[in-house]
């Protein structure tokens, strides 16, 4: 099943304006890498993540402060298989293909929580066995790939140790959390295509398949080819600034 569905960032989205829970760029990463403190420093080593500060900053340099760079390299630290597998030129593919589909997620880092607010009822499934203890509309889109469902939100939550049923909340208040939830799915769960989004690029399926595996239904099959296509437009842009070609399989 899609995680949810609605949130589609568009233009006419932004001129509506932003959710009060979004904020104005982090100070500190528009600095473009130069303010990095040594811990920072330390991390981004170890992870040995194939995205700089300043690349994350010129691909999202309008984006929400609650999406650091930071709390990113410190979410990958639980997914070490992440843009860690394969060549040089895999790894690069996959960290492009996850952050061009938050963006498109997410209006460029924009955004935290579902825009359309007219969802919210509709992500309890309440044929669950555990309902929805948060209340029926507490499991709208939250954080960088939009997490939406109860049972989306008990199985991430079960896999990191948090309890994302009953306080789903935390996706939009922790930054780490947020993060984990969408290298969660995108390491994990298939989605409505036949495979999780990071075997999909570390296989050579394709960035095609990871449209499948966040919204296939909507969007593939000449469903919804604007919004394909606008995915595949961002992995282009950030698969050129990584300095790597996008390879094949790029549509679904």
């Amino acid at each position: 099943m899609p995680i949810r569905r609605a949130l589609v960032a568009t233009a006419a989205t932004a001129a509506a304006g932003i959710s009060a829970l979004t904020l104005p760029p982090s100070a500190a990463d528009a600095a473009s890498g130069t303010a990095q403190d040594s811990s920072s420093v330390r991390a981004q080593a170890a992870v040995g993540f194939v995205v700089s500060r300043a690349q994350y900053q010129r691909m999202f340099p309008n984006k929400n402060a609650f999406y650091t760079y930071d709390a990113l390299i410190s979410a990958m630290t639980r997914f070490p298989g992440f843009a860690k597998t394969g060549t040089d030129a895999v790894k690069k593919r996959e960290a492009a293909a996850f952050l061009a589909n938050v963006s498109h997620e997410t209006g460029g880092l924009r955004h935290i929580v579902e825009q359309d607010t007219s969802n919210y009822p509709k992500y309890c499934d309440t044929t669950r066995p555990y309902g929805c203890p948060a209340g029926k509309a507490a499991y709208f889109g939250r954080g960088p790939i939009q997490l939406s469902w109860n049972f989306n939100y008990k199985a991430a939550g079960d896999a990191l140790g948090v309890n994302l049923l009953n306080k789903p909340s935390l996706v939009r208040t922790d930054a780490a959390i947020s993060w984990k939830t969408a290298l969660w799915y995108w390491t994990t769960q298939s989605g409505p295509g036949s495979m999780p989004a990071h075997k999909a690029m570390t296989t050579g399926a394709g960035f095609g398949q990871t449209i499948r595996a966040i919204n296939g239904a909507l969007e593939c099959n000449g469903a919804n080819p604007a919004e394909m296509q606008g995915r595949v437009n961002l992995y282009k842009k950030f698969t050129g600034l990584l300095g790597v070609a996008p390879g094949a399989n790029l549509t679904c």
